[in-house]
């Protein structure tokens, strides 16, 4: 459909790389940086450099190449087979890394979340239309996995650069001036054995390196594309829209989202 309407879509081109952000600001009268909320939360502890431990998006798009026929040499390859794999996050990509691990062949596999394990029914503060706040069981947990809750990682150990344990630690949330605070439990720092370690911790902003860096975007406090009430950046015909301005957010907010700035970019254009 979208083709029908007359678009061009041009494939393996990466803005501020294959082509240069000059180039585009030369070529076209408005742009529009939908360009996601890319950049993962990283785990900055002791031990994260060893070898086996991967941000999840690696591991599921790699994965999704080798389905569609793509050859990965075995020395770059990101495999759960035979491994005991420890996924650490508790939302949707990490039930996705839960699944594809299974199926790859892992020995076992465990996931952590930090924050305590949701109620199975909504609570009376957490009523309709806000997002509920209830456990879910996908189909890839019911494949086989062990699931815990409260749970801090602060260390990784290992042996000849290669990841063989991640040492936790159970932590409690206490309600302090009207916010949850976390609070380490002292004595309860245990080992899991694991040689594959899956961060699905979520994302943070749209990468800042490449195009964004070559534009002179301006971003907020949040590290995320700044936009005014028409939806355009710092820069002269340059608008943003979706997660790039928002942070990770539901597929429904993204769409919305473009709807307004497709008005704010046809406004621009007209009195252009």
């Amino acid at each position: 459909m979208i083709l029908q309407e007359g678009i061009e879509i041009k494939s393996n081109c990466e803005i501020g790389v294959t082509i240069s952000g000059k180039e585009v600001m030369d070529q076209f009268d408005a742009i529009c940086l939908a360009i996601g909320s890319m950049q993962p939360r990283d785990l900055k502890v002791e031990g994260r450099e060893l070898d086996g431990i991967h941000f999840a998006m690696d591991f599921l798009t790699q994965q999704n190449r080798i389905n569609q026929g793509t050859y990965i040499s075995y020395y770059n390859r990101i495999t759960a087979k035979g491994r005991n794999v420890l996924v650490i996050g508790g939302g949707d990509t990490g039930s996705d890394c839960v699944g594809t691990a299974i199926r790859q062949g892992a020995r076992s596999v465990m996931q952590i979340e930090i924050l305590p394990e949701p109620p199975e029914k909504r609570s009376l503060d957490n009523p309709w239309p806000y997002f509920a706040r209830t456990l879910k069981t996908t189909t890839s947990h019911e494949e086989g996995c062990i699931r815990k809750w409260n749970l801090s990682a602060i260390k990784f150990t290992g042996m000849q650069k290669r990841i063989m344990t991640a040492v936790v630690e159970e932590v409690k949330w206490e309600m302090r001036n009207g916010n949850y605070t976390m609070q380490t439990i002292p004595g309860t720092v245990h080992h899991i054995d694991t040689d594959l370690v899956l961060l699905a911790m979520g994302f943070l902003h749209p990468v800042h390196e490449g195009l964004l860096a070559e534009l002179g975007v301006e971003l907020n406090e949040r590290e995320n594309i700044k936009t005014n009430d028409n939806m355009c950046t710092n820069i002269h015909k340059v608008f943003a829209a979706g997660d790039a301005i928002s942070g990770a957010s539901l597929v429904v907010n993204a769409i919305a989202s473009g709807r307004k700035v497709a008005k704010q970019i046809e406004r621009f254009l007209k009195t252009k």
